[in-house]
């Protein structure tokens, strides 16, 4: 073994997906998920069910992490873990497995801020892709958060705008909810928004002050207008689904993309990253992409797997912590609520 190599075990479990990743010298070399179908059936997660299924996930996650990245785990140079922000029950698991495993080896414990990892993810060590230089704006969109993030170094990070009631991928799912979609609707809203009409039908845009959003009033102008057209003709859903599909779509990027140029403005930083499991919308991606030519900025998306939780993205925040010898202690508690 090299004594250079830096090996990371990082483990996430802030929601519903126990995942694991080795690292080695900012390459991840495993990368495994275990993803949670018991929420489904329910439309959403349910936290007693989700910590559960973390306690039955961890170790074989773990183990099959370890395995694939072939290294034995006396190899480990330290054990970076989810503090928060998320669901306490689930965070608890990952946060008690990882200080047992770092206190039985006897290497250092390293907590992440899962939202600084969605935008650190970036600097996961991978060919053709372009890291941001600094300074630049992280735009973290996924199921449970949005915000918008002035990022002037690794660990110098303010938040410039984030959501006052429901987060994007929650208006992409309670949207769906009302179309009669299943549990998560973003893809396939995503996927009929591509077969459909933007502009068929048009839903006003929350006006908010400043950086900051709002979908909780979208998510009730669309049951109204679907409550409407229903009642004169049942079969309306039916008939229009990809065009209802695109209409919402069209607007929910719409309200991102006016908070971005709005922050750009303000900021006069042109270099945008984005993260989290919603950057996955093709939509996003291609309104980020024209906005280069429309703007002027330049933008930067990283690799599919590492949008979604994960734990590679744990894995580099752990990285650059332990080389700056940002150590945890072993009374170190979950966090729910973390900030950036």
């Amino acid at each position: 073994m090299n004594p250079q190599n830096i090996y990371i075990l990082a483990i996430e479990s802030s929601c519903d997906d126990t995942a694991a990743s080795v690292m080695c010298n900012g390459k991840i070399l495993s990368n495994i998920i275990a993803s949670q179908k018991i929420h489904e059936e329910f439309g959403g997660v349910v936290p007693e069910l989700a910590s559960r299924a973390h306690q039955q996930n961890i170790v074989p996650v773990v183990d099959m992490a370890l395995k694939k990245a072939h290294i034995e785990k006396s190899q480990l140079t330290a054990i970076a873990f989810t503090k928060g922000p998320g669901l306490m029950g689930s965070l608890l698991v990952g946060t008690s497995f990882a200080k047992s495993l770092a206190y039985g080896l006897g290497i250092p414990l390293i907590d992440v801020n899962h939202m600084q990892a969605h935008i650190l993810a970036h600097f996961i060590e991978e060919d053709d892709f372009e890291k941001p230089p600094f300074p630049f704006l992280a735009m973290t969109i996924s199921g449970g958060h949005t915000q918008i993030v002035k990022v002037k170094s690794y660990f110098d990070m303010e938040v410039i705008g984030e959501t006052i009631d429901d987060a994007v991928g929650e208006a992409f799912d309670k949207s769906g909810k009302i179309l009669g979609l299943g549990y998560p609707a973003g893809p396939e809203i995503d996927q009929r928004a591509a077969l459909g009409n933007p502009k068929a039908f048009q839903f006003t845009k929350p006006k908010v002050a400043g950086l900051n959003f709002s979908f909780s009033g979208l998510k009730t102008a669309i049951l109204y207008f679907i409550q409407k057209q229903v009642k004169e003709n049942p079969k309306f859903i039916e008939a229009h689904l990809n065009d209802i599909c695109a209409s919402i779509q069209y607007t929910i990027v719409g309200i991102l993309m006016d908070k971005l140029k709005l922050a750009v403005k303000e900021t006069g930083i042109t270099h945008i990253a984005i993260g989290g499991g919603v950057s996955a919308n093709s939509g996003i991606r291609d309104a980020l992409k024209s906005g280069e030519q429309k703007f002027g900025w330049t933008t930067y998306v990283p690799k599919f797997e590492y949008t979604t939780d994960n734990a590679a993205m744990i894995a580099i925040v752990g990285h650059l912590k332990y080389l700056e010898g940002d150590y945890a202690q072993q009374n170190v508690m979950a966090s729910p609520r973390l900030k950036i």
